[in-house]
Formats: structure tokens, C-alpha cells, sequence
């Protein structure tokens, strides 16, 4: 038995929707699982997934790792979601996001990321549920991704334990407006939706680019929001502007890698 599963990179948060929003996109890590002698990695978090749902003894794991590493692309959501849907095929089981998201979200930490990894699209998840409200967003996504790193719980003990009610009000009215923003296909909706009070404020001292994209965004553009945790940016622009913005940004951002996304329909599946 040879099974090979990809899971694509997801951008989470989407401004407001902090720990509940993200998106999938059309870059994807793989793994390929085959009966063979030898022990597999139980410290790698693919193989403990997969372990959630099927034994890993006698099998061999080969990943294929393309989202870059604590950026905020959500690489370890991919990983996760790569070692349960084959563990779910491979126990023949067809695999449900939802019970998924269940076994994974004690790996992940969070479950945003994992969500939109196993179901593609864009979703918004709580409580271990998932609903996907839209195929695609209502604009571009270009990202910044610098070289530097951020690890994910770095990021969240810069979060203070309380915030004003007044940032908590305006972060939970975007994020409302983020919800109207993706069903309806808003490109003017997305563009007031996509700002926060709750968590960028506090991680952008680690996110540099954040400040600097916001501050001159390229014509046609809607904003700017952290991915994830962050160091990466992802610039929202408009589809007819997007290859003037992602060569206005290519020649501004030097230091950074700039790539334009799609958002990816499928989630983690069988190749």
C-alpha cells in the first residue's frame, strides 16, 4: 500500500478573525506513506497524526515540504492535516474535516489553520466546528515573506491577557463585517473588514512589513493583514491590479519574497 496526501498553506486570522478565520492557498506540502521495514519518526508531528487514527509500525513516511517554516503560512497546520487525512485512509475511513479537526487541534495548538488546511477555501471554525463560507475571497493575495522567523508561541506571549472594551468592540464589529465581507464577495466590505484592534497591534513589532505595507500600499490595493502570527504580510489587492501590484511590490521589498497566491478550493486530499 502506497497512499500519497497533499495539504495546502493557509493564511489565518484575515485581520478580525482572530483564532477563527483563514483561507487556503495554492501552495502545498505532501507525504507519501508506503508499507516498508523501518521505524517512523514519532517525534514529527505528520507521523503523530497519523498515529491518531492508524498504527504507524512498519510504515515508511516521506514529506515533502514546501510552505516555509514559522512564517505564519501555516506549515504545521499542513503537516497535521497531511498525517490525518492519510491516517484516515489508511484506517479506510473517509475523511470527515470536522472529526479531523478534532484529533489535530491538541497537535495544532489552534485551530484556524488547521480547518481552512482540511477543507480548502475559506472558512471560519469554533468549538472544533467548521463552516465554509466562500470558494474564494474578494481580492488578491500577495504576501510578504521575509527570512526572518516567528514562532507561533513567541507570538502569542506577546499578547497582553486583557485589552480595552473599545478595541474589543471594534475588532469584534470588523470581524462581523468580515463574515458579510466573504459571503456576499465584498471587495468594498473586505477592505473596511480587514482591521484589527485584538492581536496585530501587539505582534507588529515582530512583523516589521506590516507597517511598511500599510503605510503605502500599491494602487488597487484593499490593506494589508498579518498572517497568522506572522513575520509574513499578506497585501489584499484587487484582481485587475494584481500584477501592477505584486511588481510594485517585488521592487519596493527586496529583502522579502513576494508571491502572489491563489486561494485554493480543495483541501487536504489524496493525490
Amino acid at each position: 500500500m502506497t497512499l500519497r496526501v497533499r495539504a495546502p498553506a493557509t493564511t489565518a486570522n484575515i485581520g478580525p478573525g482572530f483564532d477563527c478565520a483563514a483561507a487556503a492557498l495554492d501552495l502545498w506540502n505532501e507525504v507519501e506513506v508506503e508499507e516498508g521495514v523501518g521505524d517512523a519518526d514519532e517525534s514529527h508531528l505528520g507521523v503523530q497524526a497519523f498515529a491518531r487514527l492508524a498504527p504507524t509500525a512498519g510504515k515508511n513516511f516521506r514529506f515533502t515540504d514546501r510552505i516555509p517554516r514559522e512564517r505564519g503560512l501555516g506549515s504545521s497546520a499542513a503537516v497535521i492535516a497531511l498525517g490525518l487525512v492519510a491516517g484516515a485512509l489508511a484506517a479506510g475511513e473517509q475523511p470527515d474535516p470536522e472529526r479531523l479537526l478534532a484529533e489535530g487541534v491538541e497537535l495544532e495548538g489552534h485551530a484556524d489553520n488547521l480547518a481552512a488546511a482540511l477543507t480548502g477555501g475559506v472558512c471560519l471554525t469554533w468549538e472544533n466546528r467548521i463552516v465554509r463560507v466562500a470558494d474564494s475571497l474578494p481580492a488578491v493575495p500577495i504576501a510578504l515573506v521575509p527570512e526572518t522567523t516567528v514562532s507561533t508561541a513567541a507570538a502569542r506571549n506577546s499578547l497582553p491577557d486583557s485589552v480595552p472594551h473599545a478595541d474589543a468592540a471594534f475588532t469584534a464589529g470588523r470581524a462581523a463585517l468580515l463574515g458579510a465581507a466573504l459571503a456576499q464577495g465584498s471587495a468594498e466590505l473586505f477592505a473596511e473588514a480587514i482591521q484589527d484592534r485584538l492581536h496585530e497591534p501587539y505582534r507588529a513589532d515582530k512583523a516589521p512589513l506590516l507597517e511598511a505595507a500599510r503605510s503605502n500600499l500599491p494602487e488597487g490595493a484593499l490593506g494589508a493583514t498579518l498572517s497568522g502570527s506572522g513575520p509574513t504580510v499578506i497585501v489584499w489587492v484587487r484582481e485587475e491590479s494584481a500584477a501592477a501590484s505584486e511588481a510594485e511590490l517585488a521592487s519596493r521589498f527586496t529583502e522579502a519574497s513576494v508571491v502572489r497566491f491563489a486561494v485554493s478550493p480543495e483541501g487536504a486530499s489524496a493525490l
